[in-house]
C-alpha cells in the first residue's frame, strides 16, 4: 500500500545553514526532504525528540546544568580554577 504524500511543510532558514545541511546530506546520498520524512518518523517511533541536542561548544544541556551546578558549588566551597576547562573537568567528573 503505497502512502499519498499531500501535506506539505514550508520551513524558514538562512541560507548558510541549510547550504551547511545540504553538503552533509549529498555525502550521505540523501536529500532535505528525505532526512526531514525521516527525522518525522523517528519523532513518532521515539515519542520523543529524536536526538540528542547540543550546543555549538557541543554540550548537552545535562552537561550545562550540571556546569552551573559546579558553578554554584566551587563559589559556595571558594574553590577556583585556573581555566574554563579545567572547572569543565571538575563538573563532568564522576
Amino acid at each position: 500500500m503505497r502512502v499519498k504524500n499531500d501535506e506539505q511543510i514550508q520551513v524558514r532558514i538562512d541560507s548558510k545553514t541549510k547550504n551547511e545541511a545540504k553538503k552533509i546530506l549529498d555525502s550521505l546520498g540523501m536529500d532535505i526532504s528525505s532526512a526531514i520524512k525521516i527525522f518525522f518518523r523517528q519523532i513518532i517511533n521515539t515519542k520523543n525528540f529524536p536526538c540528542e541536542l547540543r550546543g555549538e561548544d557541543g554540550l548537552t544541556l545535562q552537561n550545562y546544568q550540571e556546569l552551573k551546578k559546579a558553578i554554584v558549588s566551587a563559589e559556595k566551597s571558594k574553590k577556583s580554577f585556573k581555566t574554563g576547562k579545567s572547572l569543565i573537568g571538575d563538573a563532568l567528573k564522576d
